[in-house]
């Protein structure tokens, strides 16, 4: 008879945003299945509810609860953060997920996008580092997983504000998982750097130029020769969110099948 798998991140309270699809609701499926308690977020919040009551559902009891939110509202965030807090006893880990692509060079794209880019995907990002802090202080060991791209170290000039807002955000973490260090909190801070998974971002190559055809151009300069599953990420969530992790921070864990080495 085969002892039952451990749960990796028993006890654990996580904070989800970009929760209701792709990369967040795996990841807060993975999370809840290996012991955490799950507060998802996102701007459509009927379907972070959905994920969540799919998961409670799995589960038997409550493990998970969900808010929407617009990551870009400062306001909302302390409100959100204090009702998670109450709801799962504590916050230990927090996912800034939430984030949005754009097309554009330097010289089409408009002030007005790029505002609404970096509001997103690095504004964000601040805003949970900054005000689940204290949550995270109460709860040591903690852990700050943000997620960047590939995008933030491979340049596409057609994807000029997504490119320079990922990069941002490797660097906002290091940062942030220094300043910790330094004062001895015991919250670390790392980066998740994936390049393209099977999710929602995908779905206009493969609506433009059919899947196989998408596929095909989507994984020219990755030599695994194919693409990214949300589980791939969910399980480098999984690791970080952990324990297991307790000497890992300030780092850029890249996702890629390999496409940085060539």
């Amino acid at each position: 008879m085969t002892s039952p798998q451990p749960l990796r991140v028993a006890g654990k309270r996580a904070f989800i945003t970009g929760a209701a699809g792709g990369l967040g609701s795996a990841m807060a499926r993975l999370l809840a299945r290996h012991g955490a308690k799950v507060f998802l977020t996102d701007l459509d919040g009927d379907a972070a509810a959905a994920v969540a009551d799919e998961i409670n559902r799995e589960a038997g009891h409550q493990v998970a609860w969900s808010a929407p939110q617009d990551v870009r509202d400062e306001g909302l965030w302390e409100r959100l953060l204090a009702e998670a807090a109450l709801a799962m006893s504590g916050i230990s880990v927090l996912v800034n997920n939430a984030g949005i692509g754009s097309l554009g060079g330097i010289g089409a794209i408009e002030l007005k996008e790029w505002r609404r880019v970096m509001g997103v995907n690095v504004e964000s990002v601040m805003l949970g580092c900054k005000h689940a802090m204290a949550y995270l202080r109460d709860a040591q060991p903690a852990s700050i997983i943000n997620i960047s791209s590939l995008a933030a170290f491979k340049v596409d000039p057609d994807y000029t504000a997504y490119n320079t807002s990922k990069a941002a955000v490797a660097m906002l973490t290091k940062s942030v998982a220094v300043d910790c260090a330094r004062q001895k909190i015991d919250v670390r801070c790392n980066s998740i750097h994936p390049a393209f998974v099977r999710t929602g971002i995908v779905a206009p190559f493969f609506d433009a130029l059919g899947e196989e055809e998408a596929t095909r151009k989507l994984v020219r300069g990755i030599p695994m020769h194919r693409l990214g599953e949300p589980d791939d990420v969910a399980y480098a969530v999984l690791y970080l969110a952990s324990d297991e992790s307790r000497y890992v921070t300030a780092a850029e864990l890249v996702l890629d099948g390999g496409a940085c080495a060539i």
